[in-house]
């Protein structure tokens, strides 16, 4: 008789997007092993957690003895880590996708090589490079750090030329460390993300269209599929496909796309299960977390279309009262287990509809209960058919 061992997914890093990996693994009968350099990561809360440095070799070497196939859960883990432990156990999205994610520069780069158009940008890696980039590129401009940057963090907005002293001592500092890109502002009319995942034998699919909204930066709301994408939908895929496929991606990833005047920009390219993805648990027949696990075990992906409509607010900071959600015709709850802090990523709630007009008043009823309105208005605007 022969014995049955379960397959261990190991996850580098221990956040939200980690512990949803992980309860979505769970069916499918994998095992989950997460590190990440801090011993309370919201992760450890439903996976063996071992907290390590990122450059601590040995600790690395045990990892990789102990699970099947590594992945991660955010795209700063460092690329030379993941190339580490590629050595000794199979890593996806591989180690090179992982490095070009993490730099704006090359980033943006790759998405020309792939034919994906994208807002005027140049290097700026010290004072007098940024007036060259700015009498390049013009104002109203963006000056990012090409590392390290999300949710609006490394980021400084110039209106005019005259602000590039208040953008040189806001980020100057790390021109020398990561260096900085300035890209141009695009004044755009939509912000959507196509969701995408790659298997191991090269299948391709990808969810429909996300409609998203930001606050300073940060992810608020998003709805799936997105109200009004005519034929954005076969355009979105195919830059996506490209991509993945110059990349030899494999698992989940996000194009986080803008739309000017019918075209698709690309604004940043996220190397994991993706914050605009998260709908996709209660709204799509498979979510993204659980094809993420099968794409990088090598199972047959899931289908990855919708049961209807969905809306997902996302919370920052602190939780507010869940009741509302739990009362509301499928409305689904998610706390991560993380403590309450400024800017921090808590939790989130998605509602579910089997029609757009369904879905705008369940959205309405309960951000009026929550006193969300402001949060949902840009979501029922899209609902209600006019742009947002």
């Amino acid at each position: 008789m022969s014995s049955y061992r379960q397959p261990v997914l190991g996850i580098l890093g221990g956040g939200q997007l980690a512990r949803m990996l992980a309860l979505a693994a769970a069916p499918l009968g994998v095992k989950t092993q997460v590190v990440d350099n801090v011993a309370d990561a919201c992760a450890g809360q439903v996976a063996p957690l071992i907290q390590a440095d990122w450059n601590d070799q040995a600790a690395l070497d045990a990892f990789a003895a102990q699970v099947d196939v590594v992945t991660f859960d955010f795209e700063n883990v460092p690329a030379e880590a993941a190339r580490r432990l590629a050595g000794k156990v199979a890593v996806y999205p591989n180690p090179d996708a992982l490095a070009v994610a993490q730099d704006r520069l090359t980033e943006k780069t790759m998405f020309r090589e792939c034919g994906i158009a994208t807002p005027a940008f140049m290097p700026v890696d010290d004072r007098a490079g940024l007036d060259r980039a700015l009498a390049e590129i013009g104002a109203p401009a963006v000056l990012k750090t090409r590392r390290f940057g999300y949710d609006g963090k490394g980021q400084f907005r110039l209106k005019t030329l005259a602000d590039a002293d208040a953008a040189w001592a806001a980020l100057g500092a790390s021109a020398a460390t990561h260096g900085l890109i300035l890209e141009a502002f695009v004044p755009f009319q939509r912000e959507l993300s196509v969701l995408a995942v790659r298997g191991r034998d090269g299948e391709f699919r990808t969810w429909p269209l996300t409609g998203n909204w930001h606050t300073d930066g940060v992810l608020s709301l998003s709805l799936a599929p997105a109200p009004d994408i005519d034929d954005l939908q076969i355009r979105a895929a195919a830059l996506a496909r490209t991509l993945a496929e110059q990349l030899d991606y494999v698992g989940v990833f996000a194009l986080e796309l803008f739309v000017k005047d019918g075209e698709l920009l690309g604004n940043e390219m996220a190397p994991r299960v993706h914050n605009s993805g998260h709908w996709s648990i209660e709204g799509a027949h498979t979510s993204q977390f659980e094809n993420h696990v099968r794409a990088v075990l090598g199972m047959p992906l899931g289908d990855t279309g919708v049961r209807g409509c969905s809306a997902m607010f996302n919370w920052i900071g602190e939780l507010p009262d869940m009741a509302p959600v739990l009362r509301a015709v499928d409305g689904h709850w998610h706390d991560y287990g993380k403590q309450p802090r400024p800017g921090r990523k808590v939790g989130h709630a998605t509602v579910c509809a089997p029609d757009a007009a369904t879905l705008a008043i369940r959205l309405r009823d309960i951000a009026q209960a929550l006193g969300r309105e402001e949060q949902a208005e840009p979501g029922l605007r899209a609902l209600g058919g006019t742009s947002a």
